[in-house]
């Protein structure tokens, strides 16, 4: 399974039908070559070419990337969910103190939450003294951090909407002449 990963920004343009269709295509496969995804949008293959290509000018779509179970591999990883509650920055709110963690290597993700923390941190090392280090050498100490509390992840049943365990059932569209 392929996962596109897509985010959305202030002073986004409305979606096309066309986009929205894509996208949701995408999101499903992202390997569909261009002609699938054009029988299956009811457009063109010049018009989802172009469509593809102005999505990933705009950085609505960031990359192509795999779902990858690597509990059947033999690579050695740590996963690790940290909420971060921190002390936003005048006229930058979040967004200074969340650049700073996310350039760190080890972080996968970081998401502004509401509720008990401020940020969401996934991150990853390979072993979990690597892990630990991370957390009290490099993001702990940062002036604006104020308490963190790590969640590891001890097994994934299911990302990105696709099971890891027993029989997926097949959700693709149906698609007849």
């Amino acid at each position: 399974m392929i996962n596109v990963y897509i985010i959305f920004t202030e002073g986004m343009e409305a979606m096309t039908k066309l986009e929205s269709c894509l996208l949701d295509l995408l999101k499903e496969d992202c390997r569909l070559p261009l002609e699938k995804l054009a029988i299956m949008s009811g457009a063109s293959l010049e018009e989802v070419a172009a469509t593809i290509e102005n999505l990933e000018k705009r950085r609505v779509i960031l990359r192509y990337a795999p779902v990858i179970n690597w509990d059947l591999t033999d690579r050695e990883r740590v996963e690790a969910m940290i909420e971060v509650k921190v002390t936003p920055q005048r006229d930058m709110g979040f967004d200074a103190v969340a650049a700073r963690i996310y350039r760190f290597d080890e972080v996968k993700s970081v998401y502004l939450m509401s509720g008990a923390y401020d940020l969401l941190v996934l991150v990853e090392a390979r072993t979990l003294r690597e892990l630990a280090s991370f957390v009290s050498a490099k993001l702990s100490t940062l002036e604006l951090v104020t308490g963190t509390a790590t969640s590891f992840v001890l097994k994934r049943y299911k990302e990105e909407g696709v099971i890891f365990e027993g029989e997926e059932s097949d959700h693709r569209l149906v698609v007849s002449p």
